[in-house]
Order: structure tokens, then C-alpha cells, then sequence
């Protein structure tokens, strides 16, 4: 049950533009071992595999029922409601970025030097940003007109996606908004639900993208988080504070473009409950290592 809240969870973060799945998962203290089983899945021996697979369906569990459940109400508010949404992502990275810091800050302390990773992160994403063609042009890739064009565009930025989403700092919704894909995507994942199949060739493309970014990523990433992991957790800072300029320019990228957010159109409202999500999840990782604890007690027993 705590591993189907955990997917519950990521999938949330997953949903929405903002904190990614990733980043849940390393507050909630389960992002290596999420890592390496995607890893021992791909590459692992049978025994690994089969451990992979049972942590694994668990967590997608949760993730289906979590991500089955904000489709359904963000594709009708998003665009009707993007400033206070915006507002609580904004929150939801602020407060990330300390507890993430805390978390780490073993491997952090004395290695600042390796702060330079943090600003490639946040330049990384900026850029994306700043010179992606969507950005503030309303880019239209509406998925009722799929052609190949917008199909390959479709599998690469889902590729991209889902990179972002394993990693515990920009997250793939964010890379959506970024990319003028993210309401089409929602939408269409919407219609499925509802088994309109004139959007079920963007849904496959759409996952294709997914399972070969998953492929060509999920090794390299557990290579470097155990080989480089202060290198790591800066770079994965720095990119969450990049994606804050991606938030305030997401009006931007929308079909009908509205103007970037600002301090007259922001919410302090959604902005703390952004931080108040934050801390539940906090108090969640302390409730699931309590009972983690107790676990292994009663095995030594």
C-alpha cells in the first residue's frame, strides 16, 4: 500500500507542470532504489528482474489511479487557471529546493566547487525556455491534425520528457509546457480515458517516445548518481531553479497565449499551499521510514 502511495504521489507531480515525479520520489526517500529498478529491469538477470518487476507494479499502480485522476480536471482549468497553478508550482520547487539540500548535504558539503553544475543546470533550462519556438507564440500542435511532422515532434519531446521526469528536478509536464505540448497531451490522454481512438496514434506515439527515453537514460543516470552524485544533486538544483523562469513563461506557450506571470497576476494563496504539499510529503517519507524501521525490526526478530 505505501509503495501505491508513493506512485500515487509521483503521479500527481508527474501531471502538472512543476515539481517532477522524480522529485517526489527523492523527497520521499525511495529515488534510488525507483532508479535502479528501472535500470535491473532493462539490463538485470532474472532475479533482479523479477524484484524490479514487484516494486515496480506497485508504484505504476498508484501512478495509473494518481494520473487517471488530475487528467480528468486539468485539462478543462489549466488554461482558465494557469496564474494560481502557476502560483503553486512555483511553491512547490521553492520549498523543494531545502529539503532536497538538507537531504543531500552530506555529499554537498565541502565540494562547492561543484556548484558550477548547478548553474549548467539552470542555464540548460532557461535556454530550453528562452529559444524554444512555442515559447510565447502559442505554438499550435493540435493532435486532431497529426501528420508525421508533428508525430516525430510528438516522440522526441516525449523522450525528452520522460528524461526530466526520472530526474529529480525539472519535470516532464514542465518540459510539455515548454515545448507547446503540454494541454494537447493532457487532452488527448483525456479522450482516450473516455475511448475517443481518433487520439489513440498520439497516445502510442506519445508512449514510444516514452519507453526509448526511458532506454537510452534510466543507466546513465544511476551511473552518475553513483559515481558522481554531488555532481549530480547540483546539477538537479540548478535545473529546478531554471525551471522557475519555464513557469513564469508557461502563459506563454499556451495555443491562445496570455502574458508571462507577474507580481500582479501571482497567488500567495497557491503559492503556500505549493509549500504545505511539500511538507506533507515530508511528513510522509518520515511516516514510511518509521514503518520501514518497524519492518526490519520484526524481520530481525
Amino acid at each position: 500500500m505505501l509503495n501505491i502511495i508513493r506512485g500515487f504521489c509521483m503521479a500527481l507531480a508527474d501531471s502538472v507542470p512543476g515539481v517532477s515525479g522524480g522529485t517526489v520520489a527523492f523527497l520521499l526517500g525511495f529515488y534510488d532504489r525507483f532508479i535502479s529498478s528501472l535500470d535491473d529491469l532493462i539490463t538485470g538477470n532474472k532475479q533482479k528482474k523479477i524484484e524490479a518487476v514487484k516494486f515496480l507494479l506497485r508504484i505504476g499502480v498508484g501512478w495509473v489511479v494518481g494520473f487517471g485522476a488530475a487528467v480528468s480536471v486539468l485539462a478543462s482549468i489549466f488554461s482558465d487557471r494557469i496564474y494560481e497553478i502557476s502560483s503553486l508550482f512555483l511553491g512547490l520547487i521553492i520549498f523543494a529546493i531545502p529539503i532536497i539540500w538538507s537531504e543531500e548535504k552530506d555529499c554537498l558539503k565541502g565540494k562547492y566547487g561543484n556548484a558550477l553544475f548547478a548553474l549548467i543546470g539552470v542555464v540548460m533550462v532557461a535556454a530550453i525556455t528562452y529559444f524554444n519556438p512555442a515559447s510565447g507564440k502559442g505554438m499550435n500542435v493540435s493532435v486532431e491534425h497529426l501528420n508525421l511532422g508533428l508525430g516525430i515532434y510528438i516522440f522526441l519531446v516525449a523522450m525528452v520528457a520522460i528524461s526530466a521526469m526520472v530526474l529529480p528536478g525539472i519535470s516532464g509536464s514542465t518540459m510539455l509546457l515548454i515545448f507547446g505540448l503540454y494541454v494537447p497531451v493532457i487532452s488527448a490522454v483525456k479522450e482516450a480515458m473516455h475511448f475517443n481512438t481518433a487520439y489513440f496514434p498520439v497516445i502510442l506515439i506519445f508512449g514510444c517516445g516514452i519507453l526509448c527515453g526511458i532506454a537510452s537514460v534510466v543507466k546513465l543516470i544511476r551511473t552518475c548518481l553513483e559515481k558522481f552524485r554531488s555532481q549530480m544533486v547540483y546539477f538537479i538544483i540548478g535545473m529546478m531553479i531554471g525551471s522557475l523562469y519555464a513557469i513564469v513563461m508557461g502563459p506563454t506557450t499556451l495555443e491562445v497565449p496570455k502574458p508571462a506571470l507577474t507580481a500582479g497576476s501571482f497567488s500567495i494563496l497557491f503559492f503556500i499551499i505549493g509549500g504545505v504539499i511539500i511538507f506533507g510529503l515530508q511528513k510522509l517519507k518520515a511516516m514510511s521510514d518509521r514503518q520501514e524501521a518497524a519492518a526490519g525490526v520484526s524481520e530481525a526478530e
